[in-house]
C-alpha cells in the first residue's frame, strides 16, 4: 500500500505515522457488537427503581445536602446580597459536590458546562471548571492500566512515555509518548476504576433525578431525569476506546466523501487499541481560543467557524453521522488553517427515519413552515407519537405575530418562558440525545463565532449556508423527501424573526445579536427568584 492510500477515503494528514487499511485493522470486527450491548445496558442503568440503589445513594445524598443545606438556610435568613450572588453560591456548591463524588458526576458537569443557553448560565460557568481541573491519576496507575491491557509487550511498544499529561479529563487522561518503531503519537488512558463507578452512579441518578424536579432552582428547566437519560446513552460508549477509535474512522470517512478538506482527523493505531488504552497519531497547532496566534499567522478564523458550521450540518443531514462534543479543548487549528478534531467518545448517529426527520425540520425552518417543524420534531422523539400537533402550535403561541423580546421587561420575558416549559412539558416533551447533542453543538458554534467572527453578519452567513445546501444537495436531498425542490422557498423573514428582529432589518452581526442577548439576560435576571 502507497503512504496515501488511506486519504483516499479518509480525512487524515499528508505524512501518516503509519496507514489505516479498514480491512486489516485489528480491533475494529468486534465494534458492532460492543456498541450494541453498550446501547441494550442503557434501559437497565436508568430504570427507576422503587428503592436506593445500596449505600452509593447515602453517600451521594449525604455529599449533596451537606453543599445545599447552607444555601438554603442563607437564603432563607436573606443573607445573599443580591439573587445573583444566591445563584452563583449555589452553582458553586454543586460543581464541589460533583467533584467530591467522582468521575461520573464531573463528566455530567462536562456535559451541563457545554450546555450554555440550555442551562442557566450560573451553573454553565462553574461546571465549566470540571472540564481541565480534574486531578491526574499517579503514572504508576497510567503505566499499570498499560501493561494489564498490552500484557508483555508494553514495553516492546513504548520507547517513552511522558510521566506529566498533556490533559486529564473525568473518563481518561492523555500523554505524549513515542513507539519504537519511531513515531510521536499520544496515548489515552482510562482512569482504573470509572467504569465501575459509572454503572454504580448511573443508577444512584436515575432514582434520585426525580426527585430534584422543581426543588433546585438552577435544575428547573433542565429536566434532571431527561438529563440522565442523555448522560447514560452518552457515557456507555466512551467507556470502550474501541468504539473511540471506530468513530475517528467514521468521521473521517464522512468528511472525506463531503469533500471537507479542511478538517483532518487523527488515526488510531491498527492495532494498539483496547477498551482502556487508545494510540493515536499526535498533531499539534492553535488552542481553539488563540484568535492573536492564529490571526499572526494569517490564518482567516471565519474561514474557520463557516467550515465548522457547513462540515457540521452536512454530517447530521447527509449522513446522520456527526461529532457530538465540541468544545475548545476537543479541537485545535493546524499552522495551514485546517482544523483537527479530537475527542471522539461521543458521536451522534442517526438512524434512517430520524435523518430523514431531522431533514424535514432543518426544511420547515428555512421555509417556516410550523406544522412540518412539530411534526419532524414528533418523529424526532421530542414529542409523543400521539401528540396534537395544532394544539401544540396554539398553546405556545407559535401561531403568533413575533415579538420582539427587547421590547418586552424583565417580568413579562420570564412569565413568558416558564409557559412555553409549562406548556411542552404538559405534552410529554423532552430532548432527545441526537437533537440535545445538535443543539449543544450549535451552541457552542455561536461561541466560536464570538471570539473568532464577531463581525460576520448572520443574516448574510445563513442566507450563503442555505444557497450552498441548495446548490450542492438540493437534488439529492428533495429525492430523499419526495419534493419538488423547484417548489421550495427560503423564508428569509422567518429567519430574521428567528432572531426576534423585524423584517426591515438587513443585516445582523454577532456583536449585535450578543447586545441584544445581554439586554434581554439582564431583566430576566433582575426578577429571577
Amino acid at each position: 500500500m502507497s503512504a496515501s492510500t488511506d486519504r483516499d477515503w479518509g480525512a487524515f494528514t499528508e505524512t501518516p505515522p503509519w496507514v489505516i487499511d479498514p480491512d486489516d485493522v485489528k480491533w475494529l470486527p468486534v465494534v458492532e457488537g460492543l456498541r450494541l450491548a453498550a446501547n441494550e445496558r442503557v434501559p437497565e442503568l436508568t430504570r427507576q427503581r422503587r428503592f436506593p440503589p445500596g449505600w452509593r445513594i447515602a453517600t451521594v445524598s449525604g455529599r449533596l445536602i451537606q453543599a445545599l443545606a447552607p444555601w438554603f438556610a442563607k437564603r432563607k435568613l436573606r443573607r445573599y446580597g443580591s439573587q445573583e450572588a444566591s445563584r452563583a453560591d449555589l452553582s458553586h456548591r454543586l460543581r464541589v459536590a460533583a467533584e467530591h463524588l467522582g468521575p461520573s458526576y464531573i463528566k455530567l458537569g462536562q456535559i451541563i458546562s457545554s450546555g450554555e443557553g440550555l442551562f442557566p448560565a450560573e451553573l454553565v460557568d462553574e461546571f465549566k471548571k470540571c472540564r481541565d481541573q480534574v486531578p491526574a491519576e499517579p503514572f504508576e496507575v497510567v503505566r499499570r492500566t498499560i501493561a494489564e491491557d498490552f500484557g508483555d509487550a508494553a514495553d516492546e511498544i513504548f520507547e517513552y512515555i511522558d510521566p506529566e499529561p498533556l490533559a486529564a479529563a473525568s473518563i481518561a487522561q492523555v500523554h505524549a509518548a513515542r513507539l519504537r518503531t519511531g513515531e510521536d503519537v499520544v496515548v489515552k488512558v482510562q482512569r482504573p476504576t470509572v467504569g465501575e463507578f459509572v454503572h454504580r452512579d448511573l443508577s444512584t441518578m436515575a432514582w434520585l433525578a426525580p426527585h430534584l424536579v422543581g426543588r433546585i432552582p438552577v435544575s428547573a428547566l433542565a429536566n434532571p431525569p431527561a438529563l440522565v437519560e442523555l448522560f447514560a446513552e452518552t457515557i456507555v460508549e466512551e467507556l470502550d476506546f474501541r468504539l473511540e477509535a471506530a468513530n475517528m474512522l467514521d468521521i473521517a470517512r464522512v468528511l472525506h466523501d463531503l469533500e471537507q478538506t479542511e478538517y483532518v482527523v487523527p488515526r488510531p493505531h491498527p492495532e494498539w487499541v483496547t477498551r482502556r488504552v487508545l494510540v493515536m497519531e499526535r498533531l499539534a497547532g492553535f488552542n481553539f481560543d488563540d484568535v492573536a496566534g492564529m490571526k499572526d499567522a494569517g490564518i482567516d478564523t471565519e474561514a474557520v467557524v463557516r467550515t465548522g458550521m457547513i462540515a457540521f450540518m452536512e454530517g447530521a443531514m447527509i449522513h446522520g453521522i456527526f461529532h457530538g462534543d465540541l468544545h475548545g479543548g476537543n479541537l485545535f487549528v493546524l499552522p495551514d488553517g485546517r482544523t483537527a478534531l479530537l475527542d471522539f467518545g461521543i458521536v451522534a448517529r442517526l438512524s434512517r427515519e430520524r435523518r430523514m426527520a431531522f431533514l424535514r425540520l432543518m426544511l420547515g425552518a428555512t421555509t417556516n413552515d410550523l406544522n412540518s417543524q412539530m411534526a419532524a420534531l414528533r418523529d424526532l422523539g421530542a414529542l409523543p407519537p400521539d401528540t396534537d400537533l395544532a394544539a401544540v402550535i396554539r398553546d405556545i403561541g407559535l401561531d403568533q405575530p413575533t415579538i420582539d423580546p427587547t421590547t418586552l421587561t424583565g417580568e413579562e420575558m420570564v412569565k413568558e418562558v416558564q409557559r412555553v416549559v409549562k406548556a411542552l412539558l404538559s405534552y410529554g416533551a423532552k430532548l432527545p440525545k441526537e437533537l440535545m447533542l445538535y443543539v449543544k453543538n450549535m451552541v457552542f458554534l455561536d461561541g466560536a463565532i464570538a471570539r473568532l467572527a464577531p463581525d460576520l453578519d448572520l443574516l448574510a452567513e445563513i442566507t450563503s449556508i442555505s444557497m450552498y445546501f441548495a446548490t450542492r444537495h438540493g437534488e439529492r436531498l428533495a429525492t430523499e423527501l419526495g419534493i419538488d425542490a423547484a417548489a421550495v422557498e427560503f423564508d428569509f423573514e422567518g429567519v430574521k424573526a428567528g432572531f426576534g428582529v423585524e423584517n426591515h432589518v438587513s443585516s445582523l452581526t454577532y456583536r449585535e445579536l450578543q447586545e441584544r442577548r445581554e439586554l434581554i439576560q439582564k431583566r430576566m435576571r433582575s426578577t429571577r427568584p
